[in-house]
């Protein structure tokens, strides 16, 4: 078994996921997943939502208006994706960010994963997001789900986010799309099989898993 074996049975079942979601309602769209990559931290999809439609609600869709935003009445936008205070914070201070490019289409042409992680509260599974799903960068994203399944797999665990990030990337053939693909697959697979506490019974990857029960 190897990870591209893992890859097709989990299309074969799922389909094409299709991922990031959005609205189309922020400008440009590849902003507003950057925004709900800061906005989904420790929350789940549906509430991200929420907080995105009150933000276009209350003119708040574009890096230019978020950046100048009263911070006030963006923390009100944001609560329904919980720890709103931090998190109004971080958008505010990645919207100053882009415009400090000279506005969206630079920041994407120009910006590094480092400029990225050196923002206060943009860790690598934030910064690596947006680059993958917004700014089409060969990254592969690492989150909890794919460390959980892939031990109970029978990988050999990595030691840290990189090193699982590396690992992936070494596996998994080079394309962007592919690298969405295959991220969204696993997420889809965490959500409805492999939980905290697993439903391994009708699992597509029941037989290949060395921790089913």
């Amino acid at each position: 078994m190897n990870v591209m074996n893992v890859y097709e049975i989990l299309l074969n079942h799922f389909g094409h996921q299709c991922w990031w979601p959005v609205s189309h309602k922020f400008r440009p769209r590849e902003f507003e997943v950057c925004a709900g990559a800061i906005l989904t931290q420790n929350t789940n999809w549906k509430n991200v939502e929420k907080a995105l439609e009150l933000l276009y609600k209350n003119g708040m869709r574009t890096p230019e208006k978020i950046a100048v935003a009263d911070i006030k009445k963006l923390e009100e936008a944001v609560v329904p994706s919980g720890f709103y205070r931090q998190k109004a914070q971080r958008l505010k201070n990645f919207s100053m960010f882009v415009m400090s490019f000279g506005g969206f289409a630079e920041f994407a042409k120009d910006v590094t994963r480092q400029d990225l992680l050196s923002l206060s509260g943009l860790g690598p599974e934030t910064a690596d997001s947006m680059l993958l799903y917004a700014l089409g960068r060969r990254v592969f994203v690492i989150d909890a789900y794919t460390k959980r399944t892939f031990v109970r797999l029978g990988f050999r665990a990595c030691e840290g986010y990189e090193e699982w990030r590396r690992f992936f990337e070494a596996e998994v053939t080079e394309d962007v799309d592919l690298y969405k693909e295959f991220h969204a697959l696993i997420v889809e697979l965490a959500k409805n099989f492999c939980r905290t506490k697993p439903f391994c019974r009708k699992c597509p990857l029941n037989k290949i898993c060395a921790k089913k029960i």
